[in-house]
This record gives structure tokens, sequence and C-alpha cells, in this order.
């Protein structure tokens, strides 16, 4: 994450993001950061937040990354994007950008992201992407009051032109702990899945359930072919480092791995005992005996959070785990 500064307050935020930090990482230190994570052999940079249009040093961040090849993509809100910012983000190197909306009515999405015009100035940022010739992809957020309407929103991100939907799955984390008991139950999380798993049979942007590993098993048991090798990747593939340096597996894990202040990333990456433990892939209890735990894993970060800590525990939210049938 480049920054935990954010213009919106949105209720779900797993970084409780807001103001900046007085410990984030300087112009220099990400520089050099960034070197490091090239040197660990990673391809792509995702700048998230908050909201990483706010860091000031944004365009030379973006720019130095792509300079050592790797691939510059973004998480934004879309709100910031304006025809300057879409055009000097295509020009310092990012490839892609993934903008949130979380509802085709307007004022559900700005009441859930804390700003009444946010989906307006969200749809003034894609147009500025599309005529900059940067590609977009759409991300969602799924809780109980738009579950509903989650197909739609891939056919209105592949009208738009979207090269793919994300569709991200709460982990009570952040600010999103507030809201868990929003969030979808383990049946209609599979129910969900089976429904995004029949929309991609149907539309020609790729569908991609995040924190929600079981994707990749039910792809395979209704026959969908996806393009995505495995459901959770912490620490396999993957990992993020919080604007002030602190190395975790995922965005939603809370165990660090390291501080890029005192190690390297690189060396974080290679030694951390958090990451060799998750790369044992000694899962416990139905993830450990699950015939799908090849590409699936089960989400490590639900794992931790509702066993104590454990990031190699079962993930209770997994219907085929529970032997629950979805008819």
């Amino acid at each position: 994450m480049t920054t935990n500064k954010c213009n919106l307050k949105c209720e779900h935020c797993y970084q409780d993001a807001g103001e900046t930090g007085d410990k984030e990482l300087t112009t220099a230190e990400a520089m050099t950061m960034i070197d490091q994570i090239a040197k660990a052999g990673f391809k792509i940079m995702i700048f998230s937040g908050g909201e990483p249009l706010m860091r000031p040093d944004i365009f030379d961040l973006v720019a130095h990354a792509a300079s050592r090849g790797l691939r510059p993509v973004f998480g934004t809100n879309g709100t910031l994007l304006t025809a300057e910012n879409a055009r000097r983000l295509k020009e310092c190197g990012a490839m892609a950008m993934g903008i949130s909306i979380d509802s085709l009515d307007e004022a559900k999405h700005d009441r859930f992201r804390g700003l009444p015009g946010a989906h307006a100035q969200t749809l003034a940022g894609i147009e500025n992407c599309k005529a900059a010739g940067l590609p977009f992809q759409i991300h969602t957020t799924v809780v109980g009051w738009n579950r509903q309407e989650i197909c739609d929103i891939t056919d209105f991100a592949e009208q738009l032109g979207a090269v793919a939907h994300y569709v991200f799955f709460l982990i009570p984390v952040g600010r999103g702990k507030y809201i868990e008991s929003t969030s979808l139950a383990v049946k209609e999380n599979e129910q969900l899945l089976r429904d995004l798993m029949a929309k991609q049979a149907e539309v020609s942007i790729d569908i991609k359930p995040t924190c929600a590993p079981q994707f990749m098993r039910v792809a395979r048991q209704v026959g969908i072919d996806t393009r995505f090798s495995r459901g959770c990747i912490a620490g396999l593939s993957y990992c993020v480092v919080g604007s002030e340096g602190i190395v975790r597996p995922c965005a939603y894990m809370t165990e660090e791995a390291g501080d890029v202040r005192a190690m390297p990333f690189d060396e974080i990456w290679a030694s951390s005992p958090v990451f060799q433990t998750l790369r044992t892939q000694d899962y416990k209890g139905a993830c450990g005996t699950c015939e799908f735990n090849d590409i699936c894993g089960g989400c490590r970060a639900r794992a931790a959070y509702y066993h104590d800590g454990d990031i190699l525990a079962q993930d209770d939210y997994c219907a085929h785990g529970q032997k629950l049938l979805v008819h």
C-alpha cells in the first residue's frame, strides 16, 4: 500500500484508511524497496492504499517500477482519475487500473463509500482511463445488500469495456469487522461462487472472486475454464508491503513477515518464517484433507482470523469443507 491517506471513508476498509501516517516510506525508501521487489523476481506491482493517487510522488514511483521491469497496476476508488492523472499514469508506465464499483445504484454506492457523488466521479474516471488508453477492471466488495447485484455489475463492467470483474468477499479486518454481520453466510458464499462461474461462461471478461479461493474448486466442479491456477496465493506468489514498510502475506492478514526498513524486501520474501510456514501448505482440518487443496488452499486470512492466528487452519467459510449442500 502506498499510503494510508484516502479521500473516502468506506465502511469496509481493511486499512481503516483516512489520514497519512507520520512513518510512511519516503520516496527514496519506496524506490529502494521497488528495486528489491524486482530483485525478488516479482513481475507485477500493485499500488493501492488508502487511495494511491493521494501520494504526491505516485507518478515517480510508477515510472521507477516500470523502469525495473515491473508491471504497475492500481487499486483505486477512481474518484481522482482526472483526465490529466489518467494521461500521466499512462505515460509513466501504469498498465491497468482496478476501480471500485459496489452498486449500480448511485445512492447505495455513495453511502458505502462515504462520499456523495462518488459513483459519478468514479464513472468519470473510467471514461478518462478509456480516453487515455489505460485498461481498467472493476472491483466490487460483496455484502448482503448488494449480493443480488453482483452478476449485473459483471454485465455492466463488460459494457463499460473493462477487462475483468474482481469480486471481493469480505474479511472482517480494519473497518470491515464492524460490518461482519452483513457478510454472506457459508452457503450464500457458495451459491454466489456458482452464480459467478455460470456468469463466466456468458461473458468475454475474466471474473475473479477474491478472498474466496473456493472459486477454483467450483469452476472445476461445474466445468468452467478459468485462466487462474490457484485460489489463495498469500505468501506463495503474492504479499503486501504497508505504507510504513511492514510486510504481510496479504492485505487481510495481520501476521507480519518483516520490515523493509530493517531487512531488504528480497531477503524477507526468501526467509521470513511466516512465508516459510505458508509455503509448507500443511493445512489443517478440512483444508488439509480436501481433494481440491492444490488449486484452492482456503483463505489463509479468514482461517487465521477465526482460529486465533493459525495461518494453516481450515477455512470455515467453505461449504465443501463443511459438507453443506447447495442446490
